[in-house]
């Protein structure tokens, strides 16, 4: 059988949180700002407008702030790695002829510099989308499996009707992903190829 997996990004495929800390803190020093990037930095999953507005940033200023960090982000890219066991992961989808999904809240071309950066084989990226709200992408492009790291992916997996794989590589704990709808719970995508080996005999058989 063909499978369709996406995965989400910050925090499942990629660690941003160093990279993204320093571009906040250069937001914060450059607007005058009083937000702290580690601090929003370890809350990544919902879009950056959201965290700053959480933050008491001023949502008038945050259009402004938001195209300042999309200019600035790019030169973080470099320095951002993989989670242990991404690229083991996406092969093992790839490896059994399926195809892999990028479904994430971030940017959409700030996803794909990450992407290009780590020479990974992505089928289709879609992004800009966040918790239920990546329900959509997930249906139309056939997934039947969903892997990410914080309740809004498990809230956007339920609402696609797909297998829900939480990983505790992000702000959530496996309870709190399971409590989201999570099928299953991995400690990190080091585990992935094996669950998925196990997942795809199951459903041949």
């Amino acid at each position: 059988m063909s499978w369709v997996v996406g995965f989400d990004l910050d925090l499942t495929l990629i660690d941003s949180r160093p990279g993204v800390a320093r571009a906040i803190d250069r937001l914060a020093e450059e607007f005058g700002l009083a937000v702290n990037g580690d601090e929003l930095a370890v809350k990544l999953g919902p879009p950056l407008a959201d965290l700053l507005a959480e933050a008491g940033v001023d949502v008038e200023m945050i259009p402004e702030l938001i195209g300042w960090y999309r200019a600035f982000y790019p030169s973080i890219v470099a320095e951002v790695p993989a989670m242990p066991g991404a690229g083991a992961a996406l092969d093992a989808v790839a490896g059994r002829g399926g195809r892999v999904l990028v479904v994430t809240g971030k940017h959409a071309p700030l996803a794909r510099l990450h992407i290009d950066e780590l020479g990974w084989r992505v089928d289709h990226l879609a992004g800009d989308l966040w918790a239920a709200g990546k329900a959509g992408a997930l249906r139309e492009q056939g997934a039947s499996v969903y892997v990410g790291d914080h309740i809004g992916d498990m809230r956007g997996a339920r609402a696609a009707g797909v297998v829900a794989v939480g990983v505790t590589t992000g702000p959530c704990d496996a309870a709190e992903l399971r409590s989201a709808g999570a099928d299953v719970v991995l400690a990190d995508l080091t585990e992935f190829p094996d669950w998925f080996a196990d997942f795809d005999r199951a459903a041949t058989a």
